[in-house]
């Protein structure tokens, strides 16, 4: 028995917002002080930092549950199954439903328990909950679905990972520009057929670095206090990152058995251009060898970063062959890798 992803899809919001959308915004300091720079000259370094040329915002009407509906209804259908043989529905995000203006979030039901209503799926045998885990949620949630399957629990499992950022930044914040929305989802499925996880690692480091990502005020001290945004102590993040994702990954491929020559592609959460590449360095690195060309695809210059959405999305555009000059074929291996809130980190090493 081999644990494969059988099916894919993913949801690219309809509005988009480039860099230069963002030339009236006010930034300011931690402090609410004006920021010194003029925002064409923050938007110039924003983009060779981080890569990002614009980015994708959910119309109005839609909330996170619903995009994680049509990315998952494309997986089903990718899958070629019946959505009642669910076992389990697991779906990673961060910030619940959090509607347009609103200044709270909506986690009553869990949206996995929408999703399933809204796939209307009648079998209370399929378990549907919810994965906070950072960035990382969706690769966690690939892990527990795989520990489901090998312990005979489940036989077919729905992945997703979907984000409304664009509902939680502070505008104020030159952070905020890096935040997008978006939706991904997968079906991992116990078969005969060869390839599969070959092997996963994930680690959570709370001693010193719990709060690197935390819900904070407005840096306009005008706004209400009571309301939180997302908040990032962005250099720590980068250091850590680069010392501690490598590890993992190197810690994943080496329980495998399978060789750094192998593997074809590896899929890094779309937070930072410069930061994913960094870590590719280091990462081969690690094994005396130089990052081949074209080994880690990107998606975050025209979609940003959607958090949890930001790997199955890029498999998903992959699969379809939506990726300028990319692609996975038969036989590939993959490296799953991700970093986000909590500190959390974690790798799936994968045989297409």
């Amino acid at each position: 028995m081999n644990i494969r992803i059988t099916g894919s899809g993913s949801y690219i919001p309809t509005e988009i917002v480039t860099n230069h959308d963002f030339a009236k915004h006010v930034f300011l300091n931690d402090d609410g002080s004006p920021f010194p720079l003029p925002n064409e000259t923050i938007t110039e370094k924003f983009h060779d930092i981080t890569g990002i040329e614009e980015r994708r915002y959910v119309s109005d009407d839609l909330l996170t549950s619903d995009i994680a509906t049509i990315a998952a209804k494309k997986a089903i259908e990718n899958a070629g199954i019946d959505p009642e043989t669910l076992d389990y529905i697991i779906f990673a995000h961060n910030f619940g439903n959090v509607k347009k203006g609103a200044i709270q979030t909506d986690i009553l039901p869990s949206l996995a328990t929408r999703v399933k209503f809204d796939l209307k799926i009648r079998n209370p045998k399929c378990v549907a909950y919810d994965m906070l885990f950072g960035c990382p949620g969706w690769i966690e949630g690939v892990i527990q679905a795989q520990a489901f399957i090998k312990a005979g629990m489940a036989k077919k499992c729905l992945v997703i990972g979907a984000e409304t950022l664009s509902r939680v930044v502070d505008l104020h914040d030159r952070d905020s520009m890096i935040y997008s929305d978006g939706a991904g989802a997968t079906i991992i499925e116990a078969t005969e057929e060869e390839g599969g996880i070959l092997a996963h690692e994930s680690a959570s480091f709370t001693y010193d670095e719990a709060y690197y990502l935390f819900f904070g005020n407005s840096f306009n001290k005008d706004h209400d206090p009571d309301v939180r945004y997302i908040k990032m102590h962005g250099r720590k993040i980068y250091e850590f990152a680069l010392n501690q994702v490598p590890k993992a990954m190197a810690a994943c491929l080496d329980k495998s058995g399978i060789t750094i020559g192998q593997v074809k592609k590896v899929l890094i959460h779309q937070a930072n251009e410069k930061m994913d590449e960094a870590i590719i360095q280091r990462f081969y690195r690690l094994y005396k060898e130089c990052p081949p060309e074209g080994v880690m695809p990107m998606s975050i210059h025209k979609l940003g970063n959607s958090s949890v959405a930001t790997v199955p999305t890029l498999y998903d555009l992959l699969m379809r062959g939506q990726i300028e000059n990319q692609g996975l074929y038969k036989g590939d291996v993959v490296l799953f890798a991700s970093v986000g809130a909590g500190m959390n980190i974690n790798a799936v090493l994968y045989r297409c």
